[in-house]
């Protein structure tokens, strides 16, 4: 499943129309914290399970959003991080991820 629509909305939540129809809403800061590159990942197996993250306003504004293929999206945040790539998949599974049960 590929995106139609991609945008920032309101500096804090990454928008995107799928192209069934459906929608997903995903805060930038839980995009930030589920970054799936190396660098983030080893960080996080540094820390404990009760480890909870912070971040500043710089380290949940996007500066640029990068179609890579057909299967995925990169984000540079403002930050200067950008090593992490979003496969369609996983954006979904993170919408799924916040739905209440």
């Amino acid at each position: 499943m590929k995106p139609k629509q991609i945008k920032v909305q309101n500096s804090s939540i990454l928008f995107i129309r799928w192209e069934d129809g459906n929608e997903s809403n995903i805060p930038l800061a839980k995009l930030r914290d589920l970054c799936p590159c190396a660098i983030c990942l080893t960080e996080k197996l540094k820390e404990s399970e009760s480890y909870i993250p912070f971040y500043s306003d710089t380290q949940t504004k996007i500066e640029d959003l990068t179609i890579v293929g057909n299967y995925a999206l990169q984000i540079k945040w403002v930050d200067g991080h950008n090593t992490g790539i979003y496969e369609y998949a996983y954006l979904k599974k993170i919408e799924e991820m916040q739905r209440p049960n």
